[in-house]
């Protein structure tokens, strides 16, 4: 049985390129506290809570009680993550976006406005669920100030 060289080159260089490293979207990044945030369920401050940033400020990683929740402030999207994917390391958290589910939370209400030098975002679990609001702080330029 013979081989052409070149035949198997080809297959290799073409499966290579069509399926990414596995090791690649196995790294986790690591999310950064938000310092000087607000987080309110139901208009009143969980006794559990943390904020996360990534390098794109428009995604967070909002953390209440045991629960993670995955905003996408742009787009105005909510994804529940599962916790066990989360690695807690000190102050900050190791999770990767590849780990996201594929469809979003049923969320309403989803209302941004920026009060001062706070960006208020709040919005509703289904169409009459629970209200999770978050206040990130801002810099005098209207950027997020993390």
């Amino acid at each position: 049985m013979r081989f052409n060289l070149q035949a198997v080159f080809a297959c290799t260089l073409i499966f290579l390129t069509a399926f990414p490293r596995a090791t690649a979207q196995e790294k986790k990044a690591v999310w950064k506290p938000v310092q000087f945030a607000i987080v309110r369920f139901n208009g009143e401050a969980p006794q559990s809570w943390n904020i996360y940033h990534f390098e794109k400020r428009e995604n967070l990683l909002v953390r209440v009680w045991k629960r993670y929740l995955y905003l996408n402030m742009k787009e105005g999207e909510v994804y529940e993550v599962d916790p066990q994917t989360v690695k807690v390391e000190g102050d900050n958290v190791e999770w990767s976006t590849a780990d996201l589910p594929n469809d979003p939370i049923e969320i309403s209400e989803w209302k941004t406005r920026d009060v001062g030098l706070v960006r208020s975002t709040k919005f509703r679990f289904g169409k009459n669920g629970h209200t999770l609001e978050i206040q990130i702080p801002l810099q005098p330029n209207g950027k997020p100030a993390y």
